[in-house]
């Protein structure tokens, strides 16, 4: 089991590493495949990608975060980080663990499709900064029950919606994405849904992952594994649906 899990890391982080694509849509379903219990899956990646995206700030250039977007997005958040908080510790744990196996196959088919059309479908809405803090609400209540969303769904409305520079949105992505794990993962480590062990064998696997991703990236069709990768969470998003629906 220890091997996979390195393996499990190993392969997330080499595909974060080609494609800058977040792990968390691939990390939560594959733990639940795995057997781990759906709320324990959440919480164990929700520290996964505050490491990760720990690192991905460390290298990143400063010039390249819009930081008024960003503080905006957390501000969005924090009613839902508080609202998360009482529905994770007054909703039974076996109710939790049902409905978010549904939310998450939902969050998966929602953000691959989001990721395939980003750069081809153009939202007509005149942005303003009240839209800004309405997304950070949104992706927060979802990051809380699933771990994923941060940043494809954010990144989706800043370039189609808000036609924010892309080079700016990765950024923001970034930030945004470290806040909102970072608070998430508190939320589950109070509720006691995070398996420690099993995050730092993933951590392990990961680290030589996106080293060996980032080095190899530039002889990468990076566009086309995009697109690979995204048509693939959008079958295990489908796949859950199914499983969840008793298909």
């Amino acid at each position: 089991m220890e091997l996979t899990l390195v393996g499990l890391g190993f392969l997330v982080g080499l595909l974060i590493g080609l494609t800058g694509i977040g792990g968390g849509s691939l990390m939560t379903p594959s733990l639940i495949f795995l057997g781990v219990e759906p709320l324990t899956a959440v919480g164990t990646d929700l520290l996964y990608a505050t490491v990760t995206r720990t690192f991905g700030l460390f290298f990143r250039k400063k010039s390249g975060i819009r930081y008024d977007i960003a503080l905006r997005l957390i501000a969005g958040s924090l009613p839902a980080i508080i609202l998360g908080t009482f529905l994770l510790r007054e909703i039974d744990r076996g109710v939790l663990n049902e409905y978010l196996t549904l939310f998450l196959g939902v969050i998966l088919v929602a953000s691959s499709l989001l990721s395939l059309l980003k750069g081809e479908l153009k939202v007509s809405l005149r942005p303003r900064w009240a839209h800004v803090y309405l997304l950070g609400f949104i992706v927060g209540l979802a990051v809380q029950f699933t771990s994923v969303g941060a940043g494809v769904i954010v990144s989706f409305a800043l370039v189609n919606v808000a036609r924010i520079d892309p080079k700016d949105v990765v950024g923001v992505a970034i930030v945004y994405g470290l806040a909102l794990s970072s608070m998430s993962f508190l939320n589950h480590f109070l509720l006691g849904s995070v398996d420690y062990s099993l995050a730092a064998f993933l951590i392990l696997g990961t680290v030589p992952g996106v080293y060996l991703g980032t080095h190899i990236n530039r002889r990468a069709d990076r566009d086309k594994l995009k697109r690979v990768i995204n048509v693939l969470i959008l079958l295990i998003g489908i796949v859950i649906l199914l499983q969840w629906a008793g298909w």
